[in-house]
């Protein structure tokens, strides 16, 4: 989830318990080795042992379709010592599909062991190394064989989307097709995709076979999700809560965000968490032809019910939603 998901999201939603471990958004390697900042600066997690502020592990996360340049870009990460090191074959985003990574990978499965292979030779034996895949580029023909590739070239995890390239985030995902490819190979399996209510989670599980799921849109569309499948009868999340939720990702998305993009951020995930709170609705109303950081500050002590700093709230002029 480029561009919403980073470090200070992931902080904001480890906040509440049930997430097991993190994986960053990708860091695109092409042909040169990165220095040590592109690392930290993606993945600050690194400068404070690897994990978030909740203490949940955060994995790095790798794309690219060179195996040498991955390999060393893999080994530098590895003396930041990082949870572990993930590989992308499922992203569907054009632009990165033109330059030949993410999902466009899975029509070569020769190419995935040799990435995988070489990073695992890369870095600490100790060290996991896992990968995330969708079920194809164009059709489902060659997951199986993409599978065992990732599995015969040493990933000790596999992250899979129960979609292809094509099908992007549109419903359904088929996570039936999970339970047919852990036939097909012994490395533990994560499903992924579609999975937005407990109810969803249970199915999925049935489906696919699997018991560890990964969450991406509905965790950041219910922050109280994965609890709720990891503690079936546990509280759910309240707004008074998650409106201090909301507060600290804005005062975190201050420190490293444009003051002209802030805004935008906070409507991006306001946008997904109004299709389950209401309160979020009238939130996003509230902020949605606002871009003066100033004026929003003054909103969310409005909503929260705190004086606001200053005086007056500033006069906004018109302008477009972020």
């Amino acid at each position: 989830m480029e561009g919403l998901l980073d470090h200070s999201l992931r902080d904001v939603l480890t906040q509440v318990p049930g997430i097991d471990r993190c994986v960053s958004e990708f860091i695109r390697i092409t042909d040169m080795l990165l220095p040590e900042r592109v690392f930290t600066r993606i993945v600050p997690e690194l400068l404070t042992g690897g994990r978030t502020a909740a203490g949940v592990p955060v994995r790095p996360q790798l794309l690219g379709s060179d195996p040498a340049c991955l390999a060393d870009n893999a080994a530098l990460l590895a003396t930041l010592a990082p949870e572990g090191i993930d590989l992308n074959f499922g992203c569907p985003a054009k632009t990165v599909n033109r330059h030949r990574g993410g999902a466009v990978l899975l029509d070569e499965p020769d190419l995935l062991h040799d990435i995988v292979a070489a990073v695992r030779r890369a870095v600490p034996a100790e060290l996991p190394v896992s990968a995330k895949m969708r079920l194809g580029n164009r059709d489902t023909s060659r997951m199986v064989a993409c599978a065992q590739a990732i599995e015969a070239g040493g990933a000790q995890e596999l992250v899979v989307h129960a979609r292809t390239r094509i099908e992007g985030y549109r419903p359904p995902a088929h996570w039936a097709l999970i339970g047919r490819l852990r036939q097909a190979v012994a490395v533990p399996m994560v499903a992924n995709g579609e999975i937005w209510s407990v109810e969803d989670a249970l199915r999925c599980r049935a489906e696919s076979g699997c018991d560890d799921l990964m969450i991406g849109r509905g965790l950041v569309a219910d922050p109280g999700l994965a609890l709720a499948i990891a503690r079936p009868g546990a509280s759910p999340l309240d707004w008074a809560r998650l409106l201090t939720l909301i507060e600290r990702y804005w005062g975190r998305i201050a420190t490293h965000v444009s003051p002209r993009h802030r805004a935008g951020r906070l409507k991006q995930w306001l946008n997904l968490l109004r299709r389950r709170h209401p309160e979020a609705q009238q939130l996003f109303d509230a902020v949605r032809t606002v871009n003066d950081p100033a004026q929003v500050d003054h909103l969310l002590a409005k909503v929260a019910g705190r004086q606001p700093a200053g005086a007056e709230p500033p006069t906004q002029a018109c302008g477009s939603a972020a």
